[in-house]
């Protein structure tokens, strides 16, 4: 099925936030793949990190996209760190629009106050820069649609995602 949304960016982008409201803009489901992971393991993502290791949650996020198989065709909030595991991400392609939500590295930083707590895959003595730095590229690699967040409403970048959406599809 081709027919999905898939919302990638940096943690705090707003995936989770703004997918919620563009499936309903769509009249699709939501499915966010950080409560798959929790689900699935019985853990928060903080603790999954700090006892498997980044790798080894990189691992478990990448087995739970590529599993992935949603029903109908759904709005897919991935976590910040999905773009790190390539298989993961082609099969989320083969699911539909894969949507990167851009935010500054500076609203990101605004916005996060403890990364580790928050969950946020980071490897001992990066910074939210460097998380920043290393992913940015790879959102644009696998985005067919680059989402500007700017200083707009979450109903207004909602609806832009759903327009995009939308005339992606109609392509």
């Amino acid at each position: 099925m081709k027919d999905s949304l898939i919302l990638i960016g940096m943690p705090a982008s707003g995936k989770s936030t703004l997918g919620v409201v563009a499936a309903k803009y769509l009249a699709l489901d939501f499915v966010d793949s950080d409560i798959l992971i929790q689900r699935e393991n019985g853990e928060t993502l903080a603790a999954l990190i700090e006892r498997l290791g980044v790798d080894g949650f990189l691992d478990v996020e990448g087995g739970v996209l590529s599993r992935l198989s949603p029903a109908h065709p759904s709005v897919i909030a991935t976590g910040g760190s999905a773009v790190l595991r390539e298989a993961a991400m082609e099969h989320l392609r083969s699911l539909g629009t894969v949507v990167y939500l851009r935010v500054s590295l500076e609203a990101i930083e605004a916005r996060i106050s403890e990364p580790h707590s928050r969950g946020v895959a980071m490897k001992d003595g990066e910074t939210l820069a460097d998380v920043y730095r290393e992913r940015s590229p790879l959102y644009e690699k696998y985005a067919d649609i680059v989402i500007d967040e700017g200083n707009d409403s979450a109903q207004v970048i909602s609806a832009r995602i759903a327009e995009a959406y939308k005339a992606n599809k109609r392509r």
